[in-house]
């Protein structure tokens, strides 16, 4: 019988655990939290100094109780919930079930879920920091105090299943605030001109700069059509001469390790993964995958962070690594340390690779697609940040034509350092021009005058967005996936072409916010907040005297708003579909899961359905039409109208055109380079891909 036994949160995260610790001890997994603040009412007693009222989560009733018969049998207990705010009060809850003395040594915490990394904590355990839990317990507070007390007043006066809440209602606000910019930005018209140049059979460009008078260089703008055509009618009749070379070397750093916001960029930019399926599949490697001979392992440290900082055991072994692999001229000096931001807790290290021995190809085989490409960019970003710098040669070269200036410039790569492994996609490849000397003539192709007009700023991406949430110290890194999902679910935004776009519905609540809850709505008050909770974390603020100093305004703003605001219809949108029942013309609404189609008759008509796009194609299997529905878990699949007399589906999108080999449905799936186009028929082997 098991002397020991260790609680953790994921049963995925207990099966690594349970093969790193003997037979003397027992892992099991709460399945994340156990206790929480009713999902029915507020939950928080504001009469009695704002005290949390918790209750067991409906449905763990039996996760509970097998938790405390193994509990009765174990001669210690181990709390091993994720090292951070929420893992620490999971921890808690666990203890208060149990019957624990959270001041007893119970809590255990590792950033890798690696043997070593776990028999040093059962080695140092510590009392739960309450510091820690009391930290989210105001977040977990003040979320419930806006959430639970906003959202019925737009239940009220707009429509019924909206929410509020302080980061995802300033996340809103500043996707709607961008827009308005785009909206306002009026364009203006500028030019440029180059030189299309030629010595031997080598083509180079040169960009024009301004004009030479007494000895000075003056950079000119240019501004219209006019002007441009004197420009180049007087450089037509004058020589390219080049007047000043100069040559230099320039070294460009690899980048620190992910933080969470980092990773969460890169993987929307690299790998085209939303904020949310990253944090879903660090998730999977840092509690472990199955590695073929080897049982599961935990591929990954801790995965949310704000810490560029690396353990000295962790950077000892990739240097070793590096010398081996690579060579020393390719490791680096290891003296400058990144500097941490300013908002930044440095909790944890960065997010690396728990053993930098365990390269993606050798383990290719043991992981899903989406893993790969996750764990191949964090393995890849670590062991480089850890190498020596790109070296470049540089050359810069101005040329006189008359009276006005040129200039171009190149690079070449003379070591590639951290390159080696870390791949860029902006200026890491040669930029090559042609020998040229002081006093050299050039010989000219063709003058190319271009008109151009400023463009608005973009619309934020996932990336972009998680990046000035990031810079303004809105949320944290655990915050901004579950913030963009939220969101998108209410109808606030959405996202075309990868990039935001508000809603009508989402500029609404967003106004409405603006005018009665200014704090709620207002970027320095959420970052001012977050730093309050970070110094409840670190032990120099009460935080229930936080709540009262943010309650005390924000209970004036209810009540004003109960009084003064109007109430505001939002009209429906009306479909060209009869309803089956009584022939009016269904309506749009928005349920929980997103919009489906109503009778505008209801309560007398209470006929409703989803809405069905339908694609025009045949269904392979029968008479019907394919449309495209959603699983319980809202992902996208196709299916045959006739479900469930009908049994077609596919993951992948089908298209009209028939397969050229047996005429069968295609379907099509995007991937980084392209499109994948395939036929549906398993007896078919017809495929071909189409390069973007």
């Amino acid at each position: 019988m098991a002397k020991f036994l260790v609680i953790v949160e994921s049963p995925a995260k207990a099966k690594t655990i349970e093969k790193f610790l003997g037979k003397n001890y027992k892992v099991t997994a709460s399945v994340g939290h156990i206790r929480d603040l009713p999902k029915s009412k507020l939950g928080i007693d504001i009469e009695d100094d704002f005290e949390p009222k918790y209750i067991t989560i409906r449905g763990k009733g039996p996760v509970i109780k097998d938790i405390k018969k193994e509990a009765k049998k174990a001669e210690k207990i181990f709390l091993a919930t994720d090292p951070d705010r929420e893992g620490e009060a999971i921890s808690w809850h666990l203890a208060h079930i149990l019957g624990l003395n959270e001041e007893d040594d119970i809590r255990i915490v590792f950033n890798e879920i690696t043997k070593t990394a776990v028999k040093n904590a059962i080695k140092n355990p510590r009392k739960i920091d309450k510091d820690l839990v009391d930290a989210q317990q105001a977040r977990r507070s003040l979320d419930r105090l806006v959430g639970y007390q906003i959202s019925p007043l737009l239940w009220k006066k707009v429509r019924k299943g909206l929410s509020a809440g302080r980061v995802q209602s300033i996340t809103t606000k500043l996707i709607i605030d961008r827009e308005k910019d785009i909206e306002k930005f009026v364009p203006k018209e500028y030019w440029s001109i180059d030189a299309e140049l030629k010595k031997a059979k080598k083509k180079y460009q040169a960009s024009f700069y301004g004009k030479s008078e007494n000895g000075k260089d003056t950079k000119m703008e240019l501004t219209s059509e006019t002007q441009v055509t004197e420009i180049v009618d007087y450089l037509k009749k004058k020589k390219f001469i080049v007047e000043d070379i100069k040559t230099g070397k320039r070294k460009r750093n690899p980048y620190a390790s992910y933080t969470t916001s980092s990773l969460q960029q890169d993987a929307a930019r690299r790998i085209g993964f939303s904020t949310k399926k990253t944090m879903i599949v660090a998730q999977q490697l840092y509690e472990g995958v199955t590695i073929k001979g080897k049982g599961s392992i935990g591929l990954v440290s801790y995965i949310r962070t704000d810490s560029t900082r690396i353990s000295e055991e962790a950077k000892s072994e990739t240097r070793e690594f590096i010398m081996d692999e690579y060579g020393e001229k390719f490791l680096g000096t290891d003296t400058k340390k990144p500097k941490a931001k300013k908002n930044a807790q440095d909790a944890h290290e960065a997010i690396r690779p728990t053993s930098v021995a365990m390269t993606p190809e050798s383990i290719k085989e043991s992981l899903k697609p989406e893993q790969y490409k996750l764990y191949k960019m964090i393995w890849e970003r670590f062991v480089a940040s850890q190498m020596s710098p790109a070296e470049y040669e540089t050359l810069s070269i101005k040329m006189k034509c008359g009276d006005y200036i040129f200039k171009t410039s190149g690079s070449k790569i003379l070591f590639d350092g951290f390159l080696k492994v870390y791949s860029l996609t902006d200026d890491s490849k040669d930029i090559l021009i042609p020998d040229l000397e002081v006093g050299e003539e050039c010989k000219v192709e063709e003058i190319l005058p271009e008109q151009h007009f400023t463009q608005p700023p973009p619309r934020f991406t996932e990336a972009s967005l998680v990046k000035i949430l990031e810079e303004l110290g809105i949320g944290r890194p655990s915050t901004y996936a579950p913030t963009i999902t939220t969101i998108l679910a209410r109808g606030y935004v959405n996202l075309e072409n990868k990039s935001f776009r508000p809603t009508e519905l989402g500029e609404i609540v967003t106004e409405i916010l603006s005018e009665f809850f200014k704090d709620v709505i207002n970027e320095k008050f959420t970052a001012d907040m977050e730093e309050k909770l970070d110094k409840i974390e670190e032990g120099t603020l009460e935080w229930k005297s936080v709540i009262r100093d943010f309650y005390g305004e924000f209970k004036k703003e209810l009540e004003v708003a109960e009084k003064e605001m109007e109430q505001i219809e939002i009209q429906e949108e009306v479909t060209d579909i009869p309803c089956e029942k009584c022939g009016k013309m269904m309506v749009v609404k928005f349920g929980r899961y997103g919009k489906f189609l109503a009778c505008p008759g209801f309560p007398d008509c209470k006929n409703a359905k989803p809405i069905i796009k339908d694609l025009g194609i045949d269904c392979p299997k029968c008479d019907g039409q394919v449309i495209e529905r959603k699983s319980k878990k809202g992902r996208k699949f196709f299916g045959c109208s006739n479900y469930p007399d009908c049994d077609f589906i596919s993951w992948d999108k089908p298209i009209k055109e028939k397969c050229p080999k047996c005429e069968g449905v295609l379907t099509e799936k995007g991937n980084k380079k392209g499109t994948v186009v395939k036929c549906i028929n398993p007896e078919c082997d017809y495929k071909r891909e189409e390069y973007i």
